[in-house]
């Protein structure tokens, strides 16, 4: 694994190895990376995590080629069995176990791990690494000269995994903002917020079932066998998918079809990845994500939405964070976050709006004027748009399924 040092805010983090907690500097997935190579040895190491952007990356360490980070996510990650399986199963895959006798002789193996000089992998599949409910894997390696990994080491990694990934779980949710750690019933955050479908629209991932209102289930199923027909004669699929659970509040998807995907099996799948309230991006830092440069450039785009939403900033105003003329930030903002500028800042005055509802302290003409609306009227619009729901009717029905989440 590389050992160089990484940059960090000055917090510490315990993390914990199998014989005793050890306090670490805070540059989050090298962390864990670190505490993992504490408990067994290995050569080099990476971190992926599918973010919202319906794929696996490379988003540790931050010296990782970026040859290598671009052509993984743009083409091996489709490829990369060992991962994809540990994110289905949830424990640890070899490469040996992913793609039995044929490992050596597959794609992966020739194109993407022989070049680096490595034979050997492990995927151990993460929880909340960079958001709450996208999944993520560690990836440990070892050279041609090394042994495979013994199921005793993988035992080992089994047991200091989840409470290291605990631990950064709990440093980035310490960096939220108060009102978006509560995590209130009536917040679209669910256990598993990507979910993957076969052309027929049979749930792929998660195994155990989608935890989401029926409706949005069927709706996402149904959605993805018209995306696979569709793609037979065009386009399969807009990245912005908007559906409608059973009390008829919409939820944000970003969908992506793909005509085929061999690390899941054979045929055409398509990926959902619900997206995180603006709020969270706010606690992602570029030290999270350092092997991804384009994303750590746009970090400092939505913190500032987050905190100017209020003054409605223009994008001139927003490009000129990320150092992009405004139609290339447009552009790599769509493509990276899966969302339009415009968009994510309707989001992050949507999310004030719904905290200040329940609230229930100011009148909805004030709500409007201190979150950035015209008047009362173009609130209500616009926050019917985002969510299907006038702001009175949204509060009754939050109101209604807090009482009954209390109530259980």
């Amino acid at each position: 694994m590389l050992n160089d040092t990484e940059a960090n805010d000055g917090n510490t983090l315990e993390a914990r190895t199998m014989n005793k907690p050890v306090k670490v500097e805070a540059a989050p997935g090298r962390l864990l990376l670190d505490v993992l190579q504490q408990t067994i040895p290995f050569s080099h190491g990476l971190l992926l995590s599918t973010l919202p952007r319906a794929s696996l990356q490379i988003v540790q360490p931050g010296k990782s080629s970026d040859v290598i980070t671009k052509t993984y996510a743009t083409e091996f990650q489709k490829e990369d069995k060992a991962a994809w399986q540990a994110v289905l199963h949830g424990r640890p895959v070899r490469g040996t176990e992913a793609w039995g006798a044929g490992f050596e002789t597959s794609r992966f193996f020739e194109l993407f791990l022989k070049p680096q000089g490595l034979r050997h992998v492990v995927a151990v599949p993460l929880d909340g690494a960079i958001l709450d409910g996208y999944p993520a894997v560690a990836y440990l390696c070892r050279g041609p000269d090394e042994s495979d990994f013994t199921d005793a080491e993988i035992r080992d990694v089994e047991r200091v995994t989840p409470s290291a990934a605990e631990d950064l779980a709990n440093a980035r949710h310490s960096r939220e903002p108060q009102g978006c750690r509560d995590n209130e019933p009536w917040s679209h955050r669910p256990s598993q917020r990507v979910y993957i479908f076969s052309a027929d629209g049979s749930v792929v991932y998660p195994k155990e079932g989608i935890p989401l209102d029926h409706r949005l289930v069927s709706e996402l199923g149904q959605t993805a066998k018209q995306a696979a027909e569709q793609a037979k004669k065009g386009p399969a699929l807009a990245d912005r998918v908007t559906l409608a659970d059973t009390w008829g509040d919409l939820w944000v998807f970003r969908g992506q079809h793909y005509s085929e995907y061999p690390a899941l099996g054979k045929g055409a799948f398509v990926f959902f990845c619900l997206q995180p309230d603006s709020c969270e991006w706010v606690a992602v830092r570029p030290a999270d994500v350092q092997a991804d440069p384009e994303i750590v450039r746009l970090l400092p785009t939505l913190k500032f939405m987050q905190q100017e939403f209020h003054q409605n900033p223009t994008l001139d105003d927003i490009a000129k964070k990320a150092h992009l003329s405004p139609f290339h930030f447009h552009r790599r903002f769509t493509d990276l976050i899966g969302q339009t500028p415009k968009h994510f800042l309707l989001a992050c005055q949507i999310q004030q709006t719904k905290q200040m509802l329940m609230s229930r302290q100011k009148e909805l003409a004030q709500i409007a004027t201190d979150c950035g609306f015209a008047h009362q009227s173009h609130f209500t619009s616009r926050f019917k748009q985002a969510t299907g729901l006038t702001p009175t009717r949204w509060r009754r029905l939050a109101s209604q399924i807090a009482e009954g989440a209390t109530a259980h």
